[in-house]
């Protein structure tokens, strides 16, 4: 890859820094999308010392969290209760045009991985799905109950169910962070 073309690529990676997502950081701002893609890959850093987890590749998870959202440098991010199949295609679609002008080796690389991750099959791939949940349900417990939705008090206990259920660690982590979130709607009923 030649400098222009990663300073190319970087260009356009770093729309993710200015791309808003649905929810808010502790200090009462937007997050963006880096800051999830960040905080999910530094997440898979964290669980490769677990041993549930020392079989999987997780330098390979870190690289589906680190790419995953690349996508919305050209839509933007859609939160998931009003995503439609049009955006998903239309983000899908732009971000495979733009995979297809890197240099062979990063493009065949990214191609494999984002295959992988639409796919499911691969204990790497489940582990970033859940991740990326994960994360998402995190945030906004640590966001400002008053930023919240009406569809957001279920939400947030039922996001990433599924997606954890492959991992005796990921389903209990996800126990823990539902506990967190049953414990700030109580606090917000009383308060309120």
């Amino acid at each position: 890859m030649s400098p222009k073309e990663l300073l190319d690529i970087l260009r356009v990676a770093e729309r993710l820094k200015c791309s808003t997502r649905h929810c808010y950081t502790t200090s009462g701002r937007r997050e963006s999308v880096a800051e999830h893609s960040w905080r999910i890959a530094l997440m898979a850093m964290l669980l490769s010392g677990e041993k549930e987890f020392q079989d999987a590749d997780m330098d390979k998870v870190i690289r589906m969290c680190l790419i995953h959202d690349l996508g919305e440098a050209f839509t933007g991010d859609v939160p998931t209760f009003e995503k439609t199949e049009t955006d998903e295609e239309k983000e899908e679609v732009l971000y495979a045009e733009w995979v297809e002008s890197f240099p062979k080796v990063q493009k065949l690389e990214f191609q494999s991985l984002l295959a992988e991750m639409a796919e499911q099959r691969t204990v790497e791939a489940k582990i970033y799905k859940a991740l990326d949940k994960l994360e998402a349900v995190i945030q906004h417990d640590e966001s400002d109950i008053s930023t919240w939705i009406p569809l957001e008090y279920e939400l947030q206990l039922s996001y990433g169910k599924e997606q954890v259920q492959f991992s005796p660690y990921l389903r209990e982590f996800k126990k823990v962070v539902d506990e967190w979130t049953r414990e700030k709607i109580e606090k917000n009923k009383k308060s309120g």
